[in-house]
């Protein structure tokens, strides 16, 4: 499984070919779940990133080169489906898309790639089902 990161841009490196740099020169593969750039702010970048130990390494490098901060997301959320009435609330605050009802059934339906772990369904639901648990 990919590890989730949290890249930081200052203002001056959004012209850098940040991403593109990681995927052709380092070999990482890189996915890609939430962005907020915008020209002449501070950007966020949410992505998982692999790839082979050395070129990890030369990437996070390559990033602190150009005052790029990556921090490691350590937290994961979880839920207890069984006990979930599938109101739907949570999907409501969760921007990413990680959470949905799905149409069929219309179950709550939970996309752990895509959570960001910005905590917001914890608050939403009704039931208190979701909790935030720091990984190892």
């Amino acid at each position: 499984m990919k590890k989730r990161y949290i890249l930081t841009f200052p203002p001056e490196e959004l012209d850098e070919p940040i991403t593109y740099n990681l995927i052709k020169k380092y070999d990482i593969m890189v996915h890609i779940i939430n962005a907020k750039i915008t020209a002449g702010e501070e950007g966020h970048l949410v992505l998982g990133m692999s790839g082979q130990k050395e070129n990890m390494e030369k990437a996070f490098e390559y990033l602190r080169s150009h005052n790029v901060k990556c921090e490691s997301i350590k937290k994961s959320i979880r839920y207890n489906h069984q006990k979930c009435i599938h109101c739907g609330a949570c999907t409501a605050v969760c921007f990413s898309g990680a959470l949905s009802m799905e149409r069929n059934n219309w179950e709550l339906q939970f996309d752990h790639e895509k959570c960001i772990v910005c905590e917001l369904c914890l608050k939403a639901c009704p039931l208190n089902l979701f909790r935030a648990d720091f990984e190892s």
